[in-house]
């Protein structure tokens, strides 16, 4: 159960009915991933979305001030310093805040941890969440992040390849979950399939889990608030990075 102030110790424990049968492997999406034809799902069900609610709250007071910033505006270079018609090309740009968890010492990591956030996304529970949908092992070891988008902020087009890591090169997993507040509008996530951007679906929900099976083009369109609730609109993305346990 979710008790105290903080975070559960296990991920199960944030859970809908419809989240603890897909733990049991009793769900239409247990093994969505296991496709490689299939790089994408989103569910809405599968996270209780009162728990949910009151953890964003929770993220907002303890770790809200803690971000660092991510800012990565479209390079100016990207355009003068072309030299032939229709070559741009543009690395991925984003704006957002996170928590760098690989330094236990910052402030945003401390934060994360007093409230339990760090465990429950380490724990046992989550990593058999990823491997549900994913349908196979995975590594036990897996990394975390904590994104926050505030009105504006987005991330754009990029496919999360890492052809210089051999352990990621051929792909891996990536579980969000994203706790939005009701003052936002719409935030969207776009994604390719068979060559075009034509998928679109909304991220913008109480308790959303989305799964990727990378790497694959996506992006993350700006966050719109409600008319005037700029102040309040925000989305809180966690994130694990799940290694093929055979690629570890």
């Amino acid at each position: 159960m979710v008790t105290g102030a903080g975070f559960p110790a296990e991920f199960s424990d944030l859970l809908s009915r419809a989240g603890r049968r897909l733990l049991d492997g009793d769900h239409p999406l247990a093994g969505a991933l296991a496709d490689p034809r299939r790089r994408f799902l989103q569910a809405g069900d599968l996270v209780d979305p009162r728990k949910a609610a009151r953890l964003r709250v929770l993220l907002e007071s303890e770790v809200g001030p803690t971000l660092e910033p991510i800012d990565r505006p479209i390079p100016p270079e990207s355009i003068w310093e072309m030299t032939e018609d229709y070559a741009e090309t543009l690395p991925k740009t984003t704006r957002a805040g996170t928590v760098y968890f690989d330094d236990a010492r910052e402030p945003g990591a401390r934060a994360a941890a007093r409230i339990g956030l760090a465990r429950m996304l380490r724990s046992d529970s989550f990593h058999r969440f990823a491997e549900r949908l994913a349908g196979r092992p995975l590594a036990k070891k897996h990394g975390i992040q904590l994104l926050r988008y505030g009105p504006g902020d987005y991330a754009g087009p990029h496919n999360d390849h890492h052809p210089g890591e051999p352990k990621a090169r051929h792909g891996y997993v990536d579980i969000h979950l994203s706790l939005a507040s009701p003052t936002v509008e719409h935030q969207w996530l776009v994604h390719a399939r068979a060559g075009h951007f034509s998928e679109i679906v909304s991220v913008a929900g109480p308790a959303i889990v989305t799964a990727y099976r990378l790497p694959f083009w996506h992006y993350t369109t700006p966050l719109a608030a409600r008319p005037g609730r700029e102040r309040q609109a925000v989305r809180w993305v966690l994130l694990g990075t799940f290694l093929f346990a055979d690629a570890a």
